[in-house]
């Protein structure tokens, strides 16, 4: 990975830290583009003095095409190049900040301004992302796409785990984080095949549940649910990732690699 540019969307957030920490120890540049400007400027000259790699830190907002088009003229403007596109930036409404406390979360009355909301940034973000990566990686002859997924865009959640002995009203993963992931996945085999023969790589990276300060109950609930019998670690998805922005995957295209526990294995 030495020298090439990887722009990870939600690049700072708890796994796009990861990731950019990740890729700047094999030697690329990190891009660390989000909606906190402020935070992915952090992030960068961090990783720049761990790592000595020339990391950049990009305010953008995916879902709005003028933002994510000045994000990538930016990079070309700094680097001359662009390698890697990690569409990482999502919402997950159950726990956006802002939205606690609304339990809103049952299908029958779930408000479509979320919806429409989680589709702009986690379907809308990645479309309008690979779109702009995609004439600079034409011209380069080269490039490769990821698709940061969930194991709920492959299978429906099982609500049983949010549910909580303390609490009269229930809870629900909502519908639009399942919807959103699923379609990534779709984006992705269209990708791979519209791209065919021109050396641009597009793949799924679908990951299970990252333990963040869950509390014990829930913690318990998921992992029973695991054959590997644990939530990930933040740091266990990072080399992965690593796997399938570098040529080790170089025959990859289209595919989706799971790293979930084993949780859609039953």
């Amino acid at each position: 990975m030495k020298e090439r540019v990887v722009v990870v969307t939600g690049g700072a957030g708890m796994l796009g830290t990861e990731y950019c920490r990740v890729l700047g120890k094999a030697g690329a540049h990190p891009v660390v583009a989000d909606v906190d400007g402020e935070a992915a400027a952090r992030l960068a000259m961090s990783v720049s003095r761990e790592t000595g790699v020339r990391a950049k830190g990009v305010q953008v907002d995916v879902s709005e095409k003028e933002s994510v088009q000045r994000m990538v003229g930016e990079v070309l403007t700094e680097y001359g190049r662009l390698d890697v596109l990690v569409n990482n930036a999502a919402i997950d409404p159950k726990f956006d900040p802002g939205n606690e406390g609304r339990h809103v979360t049952a299908f029958e009355d779930y408000p479509l301004e979320l919806f429409n909301r989680s589709l702009a940034v986690n379907v809308a973000g990645a479309f309008l992302c690979a779109q702009a990566v995609a004439l600079p990686m034409l011209d380069q002859g080269r490039g490769v796409i990821i698709n940061v997924s969930s194991i709920y865009g492959m299978v429906g959640p099982d609500q049983r785990i949010y549910e909580k002995e303390s609490q009269d009203e229930r809870t629900f993963k909502p519908v639009d984080y399942s919807v959103s992931k699923s379609a990534l996945l779709g984006l992705t085999r269209y990708l791979a095949a519209y791209w065919a023969g021109r050396n641009i790589r597009v793949n799924s990276f679908t990951l299970g549940g990252v333990f963040n300060d869950h509390d014990p109950e829930f913690t318990a609930r998921y992992s029973a649910r695991v054959p590997l019998g644990r939530m990930a670690d933040r740091g266990e998805y990072g080399e992965a990732l690593l796997f399938l922005a570098s040529d080790a995957s170089s025959y990859m295209t289209g595919a989706n690699l799971v790293v979930d526990g084993g949780w859609t294995s039953w």
